[in-house]
């Protein structure tokens, strides 16, 4: 049975699962002759276990009644059609059921089921299983604590009317749970102003990673980290003594590889790895910083992400001491910063040139703290040949060990001279790079650095 097969046999089983509660809540609760006593008497059905929507279920470790109100929450989406039956009027009063909540709407022809309708499937008239329900909606329930059910935190001060309003707040689940559940597929937001972080990957593997062999092993911590994490926090009950996550500063010179590791150490380890841009997350609107890194801390913790913030001098650096507002409202704004990347559960991983340009507060966080040097000779070889290799064209005379013992440059800059070496040769006709392309190409990337060229 392939994937996309076995997700919607297990959305079809929930569905049947489904219908038959609400027909079975509609006879109970009207008296009509009916097979069972209460709706804990229907059991869900047996999944197939190579669904995604199986694993997170089993993932989230779900009661039936939770599992009942993902479903019933998820069929407006799927199978709006199953909720019909709530859209029958009371006829004393020609106004729809109250008891059944709800919603309904330009938007949204059909049924929209709300907490209360979770309440009356589940409990019916029985005011102390109704309470017990809506235990099930408290912020800290499984529901809400995985990011499933996405409601709109806006509600009254007072607390019974908070109560109220939460109840009566629509069945919303999350974009990420939604794709998930449906397609199988994580959720990926657009990078844009209202999401400032964006996905990067690369076609390179592990083995591709030319590092000195100190810095590959405090890489290596960090991946040991991401795939022991659970046995270590749980099993040897770590989590009792140490906060969850792992975070680490990469320093060094641009082009060193600091992005291409976190990259593969996403690639190498499942976990999709988002470059956080400080640029659009800075605003200069009081409390926008704080909405836009809140936002991207949730998605990241919900889908298990691993942060990159590129260049983190921008909002990791230095405090001021002074008293303006301004200075004020930075200062405030790293504080959540620190605040949130210390309680996030996953890796977050901050990019420097300089080690030195990090606030003392942050450092002291860091679980590791990596410098990326410039390549020695040998790295450098290493890093000429991956460059060029096939099937790439080099001409005669194109000496890498020379050229590598000769010219100091990163991994980023002999990528550029690459680039620059190709494009000449496509630009004369030729299929080939000639050393000469490859001279100028460094001669350019030596300029850049203020260096003497060739």
């Amino acid at each position: 049975m392939t994937s996309m097969h076995a997700q919607a046999n297990a959305l079809e089983l929930e569905l049947e699962w489904l219908d038959t509660a609400v027909s079975s809540a509609m006879k109970l609760y009207f008296g009509q002759e009916s097979d069972i006593e209460h709706i804990r008497q229907l059991p869900p059905p047996a999944l197939p276990a190579d669904s995604p929507y199986t694993r997170a279920v089993a993932d989230w470790e779900l009661s039936d009644e939770e599992r009942l109100v993902l479903i019933l929450a998820l069929a407006p989406h799927v199978r709006p059609q199953v909720l019909d039956p709530f859209l029958i009027r009371n006829a004393n009063l020609e106004q729809p059921f109250s008891e059944f909540g709800g919603h309904t709407g330009a938007q949204h022809r059909g049924f929209w089921p709300t907490a209360e309708t979770a309440a009356f499937v589940l409990a019916g008239d029985n005011l102390q299983d109704r309470v017990a329900v809506h235990g099930l909606f408290a912020a800290d329930a499984r529901l809400r604590r995985h990011g499933i059910l996405a409601w709109d935190e806006a509600r009254p001060a007072d607390g019974a009317a908070a109560i109220r309003a939460q109840l009566g707040l629509p069945l919303q689940i999350s974009r990420e749970c939604l794709s998930l559940l449906t397609t199988g597929e994580r959720f990926q937001p657009s990078y844009g102003g209202d999401f400032p972080a964006q996905r990067i990957g690369t076609r390179l593997n592990w083995s591709d990673l030319v590092l000195p062999a100190h810095v590959r092993d405090d890489v290596e911590e960090i991946r040991a980290w991401i795939e022991h994490r659970h046995t270590l926090m749980h099993d040897w009950g770590l989590g009792r003594q140490v906060k969850p996550g792992f975070r680490s500063l990469f320093y060094g010179p641009p082009g060193t590889g600091k992005t291409l590791t976190a990259t593969l150490l996403g690639k190498s380890t499942g976990l999709d790895v988002y470059r956080v841009d400080l640029s659009l997350v800075v605003s200069k609107y009081i409390g926008e910083t704080e909405k836009n890194l809140s936002r991207i801390f949730d998605h990241a913790e919900r889908q298990d992400w691993i942060l990159f913030f590129d260049e983190a001098d921008a909002l990791f650096g230095k405090r001021g001491s002074g008293s303006g507002a301004n200075e004020r409202y930075a200062n405030q704004e790293v504080a959540y910063l620190l605040q949130r990347v210390e309680d996030f559960p996953g890796v977050v991983i901050l990019a420097s040139n300089l080690k030195g340009n990090i606030d003392e507060a942050f450092a002291r966080r860091f679980q590791s703290m990596i410098h990326f040097p410039l390549p020695d000779a040998a790295e450098r070889l290493r890093l000429w040949q991956g460059a060029f290799a096939p099937p790439c064209q080099v001409g005669p005379g194109c000496d890498f060990a020379a050229l590598a013992g000769q010219y100091e440059l990163s991994g980023g800059s002999i990528v550029n001279v690459l680039r620059y070496a190709a494009l000449t040769a496509v630009r004369r006709g030729e299929p080939h790079i000639d050393i000469d392309d490859i001279r100028q190409g460094i001669r350019r990337e030596l300029r850049k650095d203020g260096r003497v060229g060739i």
